[in-house]
């Protein structure tokens, strides 16, 4: 299960080294069998292909790789997935969830959501959600000074769900269609986009989940 949030995303095999990364992590996981726990939301609204979803307040453990972003996702899954698998104060392990994020750096945190990766000079702040129940207050310490826990705030959501493997060219179709939809329907938007990745990287590619998510403005 994957999210990452692209500005200019990443293509190629460095991605593919991380994915394998996580993929043997989630093996080792205390994961239930069941689907793979998300971040609570309510579908509000929906557009032509498109939904509106208001997101409950979770927690996340993040961390600001320097990228490129072809590289962006190496660096941080080993640091995060660390932390999720016991790298804290109380050796504490925390179930996999989804989807992992990561943004352009520097990014307003408190319009961030659940893995995203965007591109920027500040480099790339990539986000494992936490489990249910678990809040900056009660998650464990990280051990590495690199990893920060955080609260993110209640947030309203434009999303776009497509399959596929990762590809510029699908990301691009699919992020004009979402803002195409915002457009028609007099929503405003705000920061960068977010590309969600739920899968295993040897999903089908007929069978992953991947969204575009961008942030609604306020009075949108």
């Amino acid at each position: 299960m994957e999210i990452h949030v692209l500005r200019k995303p990443a293509r190629g095999v460095p991605w593919v080294v991380a994915s394998l990364f996580l993929t043997l992590a989630l093996a080792a996981s205390p994961m239930p069998s069941r689907a793979t726990e998300e971040p609570d939301y309510q579908v509000l609204r929906e557009l032509d292909g498109v939904e509106v979803r208001q997101y409950a307040a979770y927690a996340v453990a993040e961390v600001v790789v320097p990228g490129p972003a072809s590289e962006a996702g190496n660096q941080a899954f080993p640091i995060l997935a660390g932390y999720i698998f016991g790298k804290n104060k109380g050796e504490r392990k925390l179930a996999m969830t989804a989807p992992v994020t990561q943004a352009a750096v520097p990014v307003k945190l408190d319009m961030t959501a659940p893995v995203t990766q965007t591109a920027a000079p500040g480099g790339f702040l990539v986000q494992f959600v936490l489990p249910k129940g678990v809040t900056a207050a009660l998650a464990p310490e990280p051990l590495d000074e690199r990893v920060r826990i955080r609260d993110v705030m209640p947030s309203r959501v434009a999303v776009i769900r497509y399959s596929g493997f990762w590809s510029e060219s699908n990301y691009n179709e699919h992020l004009a269609k979402l803002q195409a939809s915002l457009q028609s329907a007099g929503l405003r938007w705000t920061g960068e986009a977010v590309y969600s990745r739920y899968n295993a990287p040897f999903t089908p590619w007929f069978m992953r989940r991947n969204e575009i998510w961008l942030n609604l403005a306020s009075s949108g």
